[in-house]
């Protein structure tokens, strides 16, 4: 296959709002061992790319300084010790960043076959959210059958995600969101909606599950809800935290709770996961949940697309906080 020699790519010119977002030239770039390169044809756009924007993410050697951790397209050239995937396969993937392009080098363990009879926006919505869901509130969070989950951001692509395999794998699901046609989306998902505005979510759990609590939760916010998050916990709770907007630090925490339930506060950062990780999750979503997926279960919701040169754009919906559901780019 014949391929150009550059790209278009979406920069990050300097921290700051979506304004900072542009188009660059660049060569298109060469997969090593272990590694495909793929011909975007979608890219999902997601929280961490907007705190990357901002210069707020912790970026570690080796991660691209080109935003992007989803993407959906054509294999059009592959690296050395690759035997699963072959030029022409249509594949979504956990990127490393770099899916802000018109090209994207992916390792292959982190590449997934698209599910039969999806198309590429639904596909570049899948990775980012489907690895952390699943390696968070499944792996960590030890969700399973019969339990009850706690899920905050109910209607974001994380929490539509979440609240979907909750839905699909027996998991009791309450979820937070701020509005009432937000609450909406979450009961037509199968949980039990709270509207933060004017519900204390702590004391809608406790009165739900006559005072048992919940067995894990998901989170969001970070320091502003830790003490109502170990509350609403139940004995022997997990509380995996993925995000801090509601600040980084907590204050007054209150320990003898904790202890008291035997509670377990964790948290994890996808992108800096060891690709030995992200490929054990690979599999993981391969074997329980690409069998749904096939099935027309438990799809992407999608709350917008935009063209590649209108990053700044999607950027800017995010962060606005009224889609529900994921954004994604398409790519020419």
């Amino acid at each position: 296959m014949t391929l150009p020699q550059t790209m278009t790519l979406i920069e990050i010119t300097e921290p700051g709002g979506p304004e900072v977002l542009k188009p660059r030239q660049e060569p298109v770039p060469t997969p090593g061992a272990g590694e495909v390169l793929i011909r975007v044809h979608a890219a999902g756009v997601n929280r961490p790319d907007v705190i990357q924007r901002a210069g707020k993410y912790p970026m570690k050697p080796g991660m691209s300084p080109i935003p992007g951790l989803e993407v959906a397209g054509e294999v059009v050239a592959i690296g050395t010790d690759v035997s699963e995937f072959i030029v022409g396969d249509k594949v979504c993937a956990l990127t490393n960043g770099g899916g802000y392009a018109q090209y994207c080098v992916v390792p292959a363990s982190q590449t997934l076959p698209i599910p039969q009879g999806m198309d590429w926006v639904h596909a570049a919505a899948i990775p980012e959210t489907f690895f952390t869901v699943w390696a968070n509130l499944f792996d960590m969070g030890g969700a399973s059958k019969g339990q009850r989950a706690l899920i905050h951001g109910g209607t974001s692509g994380i929490g539509t995600t979440a609240l979907m395999l909750c839905r699909e794998f027996g998991v009791k699901a309450f979820a937070t969101a701020g509005s009432e046609e937000k609450c909406a989306v979450i009961r037509q998902l199968g949980a039990e909606a709270i509207n933060y505005r004017d519900q204390d979510f702590a004391d809608v759990i406790a009165q739900k599950t006559a005072g048992k609590g919940v067995n894990v939760i998901l989170d969001i916010m970070g320091g502003s809800y830790l003490n109502p998050n170990i509350a609403a916990l139940g004995m022997e709770g997990r509380l995996v935290m993925l995000g801090f907007l509601g600040g980084a630090h907590a204050k007054d925490v209150d320990l003898l709770a904790i202890m008291a339930k035997r509670a377990i506060i964790t948290g994890s950062l996808l992108r800096s996961r060891t690709r030995e990780e992200k490929a054990s999750i690979a599999e993981q979503l391969r074997e329980y949940v690409w069998p749904v997926l096939a099935a027309g279960r438990c799809l992407p919701m999608i709350d917008k697309v935009y063209a590649l040169a209108d990053a700044s754009q999607a950027h800017a919906r995010m962060e606005g906080g009224d889609h529900v559901g994921k954004i994604v780019l398409t790519v020419d």
